[in-house]
Formats: structure tokens, sequence, C-alpha cells
């Protein structure tokens, strides 16, 4: 690989690094104009959706009948919340 190849290399990653700062700046730059209801919608679907992926977690562990049943109420109860908050954010998606 000679010189010119090089520089040609370096130049499109260059390019390609400026390309990735512009775009994660306008993502910051969106994620400033959330409003805080909607911010605070999303933290609580994450804090929802880790709550639901750690009851998968128990009840793929547990063994007793009424154990099971209980978490599987408790998993229906968190679905229904996650669909709710939701469909409360301003583009409706998680």
């Amino acid at each position: 690989m000679g010189i010119l190849e090089m520089a040609r290399g370096w130049e499109s990653k260059a390019v390609a690094d400026q390309i990735e700062e512009g775009n994660s700046r306008r993502e910051r730059g969106f994620k400033g104009r959330v409003s805080p209801e909607a911010r605070e919608q999303q933290e609580r679907l994450r804090s929802l959706l880790l709550s639901r992926s750690r009851v998968l977690q128990q009840l793929d562990r547990a063994k007793h009948p009424g154990h099971r049943d209980t978490l599987l109420k408790g998993l229906k109860a968190i679905e229904k919340e996650i669909d709710e908050v939701s469909a409360k954010l301003p583009d409706g998606s998680q």
C-alpha cells in the first residue's frame, strides 16, 4: 500500500468520524428537546422493561406452581403498564 492509498484511508476515516460526530450531536440535540414529562415516561418505560426482564428470569427458574402464578400475574401487570406508558410517549414506541 502506497502513501497515497494510506492518506485516502485516513481521509475516509476522518470523514466517517465527522459524520458520526454530527449524527451524535443531532441525537443529543433532539434528546434535549424532549419535555420533562416525556423524559419521565421514557425513564418509567426503561424501568418497566428492566422489571419485566427480571420477572422473566425468575419465571424461568421458578418451580413451585404458586410462585409461578404470582410471577405470571406480575408479568401481566408489568406488560399492561408498558403498553400504557408506550402509548403516552410522543412517538408511541418503546
